[in-house]
């Protein structure tokens, strides 16, 4: 399957032109776009947690609340949907 362009990084508008400008002129790029660090300063063991809880969550929370407070929060998640609808 090819691959997405969407997925592409994007360039700031300042890398744009040089790129522009470099490609136009036939110069040899001097500099490279600098990367953001992913997740500096962040403990993995406590990201792991992180994403385990968030796959936990829903589940646990429904399994806690009684069939009236269920029925409650569909209703008024219900009622935002069809207030979004009706301001388009």
């Amino acid at each position: 399957m090819p691959k997405r362009s969407s997925k592409k990084k994007r360039l700031d508008v300042n890398e744009l032109a040089a790129t522009i400008t470099s490609e136009a002129t036939d110069q040899d790029k001097t500099t490279e776009p600098e990367e953001q660090p992913k997740d500096e300063g962040k403990n993995p063991a406590a990201v792991a947690l992180g994403r385990l809880g968030g796959l936990k969550g829903g589940k646990a929370r429904a399994k806690k609340l009684t069939k009236k407070e269920r029925s409650e929060a569909a209703r008024k998640a219900a009622l935002a949907r069809w207030k979004k609808k009706s301001k388009k």
